[in-house]
């Protein structure tokens, strides 16, 4: 028998993507599930937080399959390429904001809002922007989202924020935050008021679900594609470096 591959591959990540698949699950945007939810549907979001060509490697891999996800960039130089940007949006994926403006602005309320509305504008130029996604910014003490308690999304023409649009007590939520699936010790900011709760540490073990038959009929994964290699050097490094950060944030930021 064949060994499993390494979780946290390109090459687990496809067969993630099979599974799906195989399960005949609907693979939306988060802009069409928003607007025209499917009975069985997935939505897979990416986090663009790092090296966009991994997105790009992702982005590559569903459009061959033909499947669509959403990819949320940051407006910093380590999440935003344009040309990868444009190219993502070329294969027919959605693309949205990661703001994190509140975090930028050190809590600036109108600063923030003045850096949300300006960094939207520069995206739409790119591809069409229809939804937005908070960028956790765990080390931060400012959490994004406190934007919407003074403003409102829907005034720069956006329809939904997956925190505050996506009833995840009948969607379930899996992220790959803290590059684990069973991230709840370890994050600060990525969770949902889920009615779901499972157990599952590995990417094997959704997929040993799914093949069972055995999850939610809507799911919403939350992948951050830079976490994601074939290459083992770049493999073992974002696995030493995620593990020294989930230290940091489990003893420091995450409330007990």
């Amino acid at each position: 028998m064949n060994p499993s591959p390494a979780d946290f591959t390109v090459k687990i990540y496809r067969l993630l993507l099979r599974a799906l698949m195989d399960g005949s699950y609907a693979f939306q945007t988060f802009d069409e599930f928003i607007q025209t939810p499917a009975e069985r549907s997935v939505v897979l979001r990416h986090d663009v937080d790092l090296m966009p060509r991994n997105s790009l490697a992702f982005a590559r891999i569903q459009h061959a399959l033909g499947i669509r996800g959403v990819y949320y960039f940051r407006a910093v130089p380590e999440s935003w390429d344009e040309r990868i940007i444009r190219e993502i949006a070329a294969l027919g994926h959605e693309i949205g904001y990661h703001y994190e403006c509140l975090t930028t602005c050190r809590g600036n309320l109108e600063r923030a809002i003045e850096d949300f509305g300006k960094n939207l504008t520069a995206l739409r130029q790119l591809a069409p922007v229809s939804t937005v996604c908070m960028h956790g910014s765990p080390m931060s003490p400012y959490d994004s989202k406190d934007l919407w308690k003074t403003y409102a999304y829907a005034d720069f023409g956006i329809i939904a924020e997956p925190y505050f649009d996506v009833d995840f007590q009948k969607v379930a939520y899996f992220t790959d935050t803290g590059r684990r699936w069973d991230n709840g010790g370890v994050s600060v900011r990525d969770k949902v008021n889920a009615s779901f709760v499972h157990n599952f540490r590995t990417t094997h073990d959704i997929i040993a679900a799914l093949r069972q038959n055995s999850l939610p009929r809507q799911i919403m994964f939350n992948f951050h594609p830079q976490r994601w290699n074939d290459n083992l050097l770049l493999w073992t490094r974002e696995l030493v470096l995620q593990r020294a950060k989930n230290e940091v944030k489990r003893y420091f930021f995450v409330k007990k």
